[in-house]
């Protein structure tokens, strides 16, 4: 795997993750010179439990890509950073990884997660999530959110500043993430 010379490697942490699956996780940013991280890189390795046989993976996107001949699901979110993070997730040891080293995360982060299932019964993956700061595009986490959530629900009987820019802004996060992120075998 290969990810652009300007990331710093921030750490890596591994743990049951909520009692049936083996999760790792290496962690690598992009930041100013205040620690203010501008792009995310998350890697993680999940396995279920052998003593959990009847779990697979579920993955429905209908979207995907193919990096480096591998084939992936891609599904995209943006968040606030502020907003509640589920105890014991991936997404907590995470934060706190970038905490310790003392990095600060921005008011809101758009996300892209690439899903490559490596085993034929689905109860393996490498899972790939690329993140930036959601503050270059010109509108806020909330206001994206609130668009994302018009198009979903076919609504947009109210002016959304982003409702028309998500779509282009969404393909374009994508489109950087599959440049990014270089795999070779």
């Amino acid at each position: 795997m290969e990810l652009p010379k300007s990331v710093h490697y921030v750490g890596a942490d591994r743990w049951v993750l909520y009692g049936i699956a083996d999760c790792e996780l290496h962690a690598f940013v992009e930041a100013d010179k205040h620690q203010n991280v501008q792009r995310l890189y998350w890697i993680q390795f999940e396995s279920y439990l052998p003593s959990k046989p009847d779990l697979h993976h579920t993955y429905d996107s209908p979207r995907r890509a193919r990096i480096g001949g591998l084939d992936f699901y891609v599904d995209t979110w943006v968040k606030l950073t502020n907003e509640r993070i589920t105890p014991g997730s991936d997404e907590e040891h995470i934060q706190s990884l970038i905490r310790r080293r003392r990095y600060k995360m921005p008011a809101g982060m758009m996300s892209v997660r690439l899903v490559h299932l490596l085993d034929e019964q689905k109860r393996k993956e490498l899972m790939f999530i690329y993140a930036e700061d959601v503050a270059p595009t010109g509108f806020t986490a909330a206001e994206i959110q609130a668009s994302q959530s018009a198009i979903r629900n076919a609504k947009s009987a109210f002016p959304l500043r982003a409702y028309d820019q998500w779509p282009a802004i969404e393909k374009s996060l994508v489109e950087r993430a599959e440049r990014k992120i270089k795999i070779e075998f």
